[in-house]
């Protein structure tokens, strides 16, 4: 039946050809769309190289928690099909099993994706996923705030959100100006960041040493050995005698860590922190993501500084 509708549709174009030029309608070059003041085709810059959205994405599927939370933020939720399995806020999400990490281009393409959005390249999740003809935005951890606004700000214009995208990034400079601000000189207090209970911290250079270092702490990470890669792995030893003033637990999901558990380590009960009592538990998702929670990270360092001046007058 397939090879007869085709033997028929030739047929039909030989005889249109046979009657000259006019009798087929000249071919219309598609011409640009405007959803709602974006207008696409729209041609971006991305780490993987030009990338064209040919119109308002309507179904997305982000790979990474922190694109999430900024699309939801600037009021693209309703484009948003799926995300991955680690999106968990806000509330609500449609999050499935898809991996961020170990991508299958199939699962993904089974929601189909008019857009994707990914943090972590594993060296050809974008290249298959526009070989199906998924556009696929890549955007990696921020390096820097500026970085994470202009993050925010591109899905505002990939998402046709631009307004909204821009009221965000406004209000999160506002934000930070302001909690910035209540943190008067520079306080000299030395922190030590624990992302696990094998003592691997960041340092300064890090996207979120970035943020203690703009409260005035003192990172002790950052004269330590292997330092110079962002990520060091101290030892115990390192930590207890460099004697931080705040220690900050970004491990309580994934390792249980508390500060109970922190004072129970040998040697670490005479460490100032832990004698003060100024071991702060984080929530996790918080502190490891670069989106507009940022705020609230921030806001949890400055706090923690201002007790431990209080405590110290």
């Amino acid at each position: 039946m397939f090879h007869g509708f085709v033997g028929g549709l030739a047929a039909v174009l030989l005889l249109l050809a046979s009657c000259g030029e006019s009798a087929m309608p000249p071919a219309v070059p598609a011409s640009p769309s405007s959803a709602g003041g974006v207008v696409y085709p729209l041609m971006l810059d991305t780490p993987n190289g030009p990338l064209t959205i040919e119109d308002r994405p309507q179904r997305i599927v982000s790979l990474s928690p922190t694109a999430t939370e900024m699309l939801f933020e600037i009021g693209a939720g309703d484009q948003v099909v799926a995300v991955d399995d680690q999106s968990n806020y806000p509330e609500g999400v449609p999050t499935t099993d898809l991996s961020g990490y170990e991508p299958n281009v199939e699962a993904i393409a089974s929601y189909e994706p008019d857009l994707v959005v990914y943090a972590t390249e594993p060296g050809d999740l974008g290249s298959s996923l526009e070989g199906l003809g998924i556009p696929a935005l890549l955007q990696p951890a921020a390096a820097t705030l500026e970085e994470a606004y202009g993050q925010i700000e591109q899905l505002g214009e990939v998402t046709d959100h631009v307004a909204e995208a821009t009221d965000v990034v406004a209000e999160m400079r506002t934000d930070i100006d302001a909690i910035v601000a209540t943190v008067s000189g520079d306080e000299g207090l030395t922190f030590y960041h624990e992302l696990d209970d094998t003592y691997y911290s960041v340092t300064s250079s890090t996207f979120t040493g970035q943020l203690y270092e703009m409260v005035g702490l003192v990172n002790i990470a950052d004269e330590a050995k292997g330092a110079g890669g962002g990520y060091p792995q101290l030892s115990a030893e390192y930590i207890i005698d460099a004697d931080p003033d705040l220690i900050f637990l970004a491990d309580t999901k994934c390792c249980g860590q508390s500060p109970s558990t922190v004072s129970r380590r040998p040697g670490w009960a005479g460490i100032s922190a832990v004698e003060r009592g100024d071991v702060i538990p984080l929530e996790e998702d918080v502190a490891q993501r670069w989106g507009p929670r940022v705020v609230e990270f921030l806001e949890r360092i400055a706090g923690a500084v201002d007790e431990a001046k209080a405590a110290a007058a």
